[in-house]
């Protein structure tokens, strides 16, 4: 892969970037000005390396005109202008599977967390509290509790099989009702009808049109004073100014957050608040799956110059 001009946009792992490096003709996006180094370079790059927040726009994909691969270090591509991709004849992979046991982990664990204010006890220990002011408040359990899952896939698969082991009821919101496949989980053909039967409303669906904000200030207000809101898939699935509101007022009970809309900028209230529980999007933030996505991203790279069969294609 030695003639493979890569275009990294942003330095999402320092292994693939060292393999990058290592294997191809590597440039990094962010070490100078995006329009000096399009005049310089734009006619060598050959492929782009992204993730989840940064990908390829119909700007830059017009921009380099010897762009043959999108590969994304993430599952969600929403960043990358897939028509645009399509009206050029430039494939588009992206790293599904390695990452969906250790996203599912997180959201049953910030569900947890959340229930028992796993962090608030945290503190109050380390504060000292506990000897000064005596045993800490009661907390909720998170065994048997209602689970609505939005999206049915494979990080939705995995967490409803983590918290059956909980005994936990699973629901679940998709475009199709699963009956056959699913027979022990139970179909709800609107997200406001799940959430109404839900304790916990776990979100793991792709984002697109059809999924933005689907998670409303009419959702929250449905999973009420005493649900919990997990979303572990992206922030725009969650109308945000609407569940701060709902949380501030207690509307909503509780929220453990992976992702946020503007990120890295979260909404300052929250951060004063001591009924969500917020992560900085790390749910697939572990070596092992961090590795297996990188190795991922270098093997498509590899069938795409050997004209192979892509492991993971998109477009």
């Amino acid at each position: 892969m030695e003639s493979l001009g890569v275009l990294l946009l942003y330095p999402v792992n320092a292994y693939l970037e060292q393999e990058l490096d290592r294997r191809c003709r590597l440039y990094r996006f962010w070490e100078s000005p995006r329009e000096e180094f399009l005049r310089a370079h734009a006619g060598a790059v050959r492929a782009v390396v992204g993730n989840a927040n940064y990908g390829a726009d119909a700007a830059l994909i017009d921009a380099l005109p010897a762009l043959e691969i999108v590969a994304s270090f993430s599952v969600g591509i929403d960043r990358v202008d897939l028509a645009k991709c399509r009206e050029r004849g430039i494939r588009v992979t992206n790293t599904p599977d390695v990452l969906t046991d250790d996203v599912a982990d997180l959201a049953v664990g910030l569900a947890i967390a959340v229930l028992r204010r796993i962090p608030q006890a945290d503190r109050y220990v380390r504060a000292g509290l506990w000897k000064s002011r005596g045993d800490y408040t009661l907390t909720t359990r998170f065994s048997g509790k209602r689970v609505g899952i939005i999206g049915l896939g494979r990080i939705g698969q995995a967490v409803a099989r983590r918290v059956e082991a909980f005994d936990c009821p699973v629901n679940y919101h998709q475009r199709t009702e699963q009956k056959s496949v699913y027979p022990n989980y139970t179909y709800y053909p609107t997200v406001v009808e799940l959430a109404s039967n839900s304790d916990v409303l776990v979100v793991a669906c792709p984002l697109n049109a059809s999924t933005r904000h689907i998670v409303s200030r009419e959702v929250m207000e449905t999973l009420g004073p005493k649900g919990v809101l997990i979303n572990v898939g992206r922030g725009p699935h969650v109308d945000e100014p609407e569940m701060v509101a709902a949380l501030a007022d207690g509307r909503l009970g509780g929220a453990g957050l992976d992702v946020f809309e503007d990120e890295p900028n979260v909404p300052e209230a929250l951060l004063g608040m001591d009924n969500v529980v917020l992560v900085p999007h790390v749910g697939s933030g572990t070596y092992e799956t961090r590795k297996a996505m990188a190795d991922l991203v270098l093997g498509n790279l590899e069938a795409h110059v050997l004209s192979k069969p892509l492991l993971t294609p998109v477009v």
